[in-house]
């Protein structure tokens, strides 16, 4: 048997925007609708001959068609555990659907091989009539598991949900939570070859998804296949052993978590290393103050695009008070490749502490030190809030980026170990190492 769970080879997926994907229709249905209605059949046959030559052009334009995916080619293994990433839009349920065989591909081939349990949208799966226990049953007959499986594993997924009270409760009466809960139990219990989850984890509260996370990391390890697609880069880089990165349809890199993640957040945000807002009109802020400008700078007052790990970097912030008399707080958030929020700084310059401020152009500077972060690519939100009012004047994610570099040399928080380290910060800490039984007690 291959030792291949999945095996996609050229895959393209074209839908006719406006129009609903129907099975084949009947010469004598479809001569019927015709000459019931003639000129808007005659529109929509004209529209399927547009869609042909798409087909048989790939580089056509054409306005009435949109390409989901594009000729993705990609393996993957029995056991491994495969993060899909992109914006909305990019192409990740539509690839999840056409491998749950939910649609089909307009082109290529895609291979399954084994039983898949998929999780696309709250729900999935469920006679909406029948109680949460007859869904447990139907969803393991759909999956080849006998009533004596499905009954031997009953326990365990009333007990991972909690929703044991509502057993004999029709579906339809249950909350998008508790059906969320129940399908991902059902999806994960009852033991699939392939596990398919969608962003759909976002309907439970913190604790249930932090169960569902564990769980699937416990599926990977028991060598079963499992796709998981998400927006919450820490939980793909936590369980994922492998990324694909989408956008517009194509897939941009396939390769390990940390290092894709990485050049996604940074690609997402504003890349550079200074961001000017020169319209009044398009500056973020409110009614008291607005931003102006946010650059990333050496320890010269440059504007810089990478630091080595060894010098400290500076962020400065330019913004207009533009009304008289209110104490100011701007501050800074700092966030990693995987979307975690290391910091907040805030303004704590004595001048200006508790002081109203007049209106006037202020620039305010921070300064972070050498020997803190580990190398990695960072990003900086830019915020100002009124003390008095506790009013937000703006809140911007991501208004620029920097990377900081590691050194090699033997002269920062590795030391000589050129390998991989761990961890989000790499401070430069002092150690101190004896030889015990050295009766001269000398430091090694």
């Amino acid at each position: 048997m291959s030792q291949y769970a999945i095996q996609v080879e050229n895959l393209s997926k074209l839908y006719r925007i406006g129009a609903k994907e129907q099975s084949e229709d009947s010469l004598g249905g479809s001569l019927a609708r015709f000459l019931k209605s003639p000129i808007s059949n005659f529109k929509k046959y004209r529209s399927l001959y547009r869609f042909d030559d798409v087909l048989k052009n790939p580089n056509a334009e054409a306005d009435d068609v949109l390409w989901a995916l594009r000729d993705l080619n990609f393996d993957l293994k029995q056991g491994e555990v495969l993060g899909i990433i992109g914006r909305n839009g990019a192409g990740k349920s539509t690839l999840l659907k056409i491998l749950s065989r939910i649609t089909p591909p307009t082109v290529g081939t895609v291979k399954v091989r084994g039983k898949v349990s998929s999780l696309l949208e709250v729900g999935t799966g469920f006679h909406p009539e029948l109680t949460g226990r007859e869904n447990v049953f139907l969803n393991g007959t759909i999956l080849g598991m006998t009533k004596r499986d499905v009954k031997a594993k009953l326990d365990e997924i009333v007990d991972f949900t909690g929703v044991e009270k509502y057993l004999e409760t029709p579906v339809k009466r249950y909350s998008s939570g508790m059906r969320v809960r129940l399908a991902f139990a059902v999806a994960a219990h009852l033991e699939p070859e392939i596990m398919i989850v969608d962003e759909v984890l976002a309907v439970g509260d913190q604790r249930f998804q932090k169960k569902c996370l564990s769980k699937m990391e416990d599926i990977g390890g028991e060598g079963r296949t499992v796709l998981f697609v998400s927006h919450k880069m820490p939980a793909v880089t936590r369980m994922c052993s492998r990324i694909i990165w989408l956008h517009h349809g194509e897939m941009v890199r396939d390769g390990l978590p940390h290092d894709v993640a990485s050049e996604y957040l940074t690609v997402g945000a504003d890349s550079a290393s200074e961001r000017i807002w020169r319209s009044a009109d398009e500056a973020p802020g409110g009614n008291l103050a607005r931003l102006i400008a946010v650059r990333v700078l050496d320890q010269n007052d440059n504007v810089t695009l990478g630091i080595d790990i060894r010098q400290p970097v500076k962020i400065e912030m330019e913004y207009e008070v533009l009304e008289s008399g209110h104490v100011m707080i701007p501050h800074h958030y700092l966030v990693n490749e995987e979307g975690v929020i290391l910091f907040s700084t805030l303004d704590r310059d004595p001048k200006w502490r508790k002081r109203p401020r007049p209106a006037g152009r202020y620039r305010s500077q921070v300064k972070i030190p050498a020997h803190f972060f580990n190398s990695s690519t960072l990003s900086v939100g830019t915020a100002l809030v009124t003390l008095d009012s506790r009013e937000v004047q703006f809140n911007v994610r991501d208004t620029v980026t920097f990377s900081v570099t590691d050194s090699l040399e033997g002269d920062c928080y590795r030391g000589d170990y050129n390998g991989n380290t761990g961890g989000i910060i790499a401070p430069m800490l002092e150690w101190d190492t004896r030889l015990l039984d050295d009766e001269t007690d000398l430091a090694v």
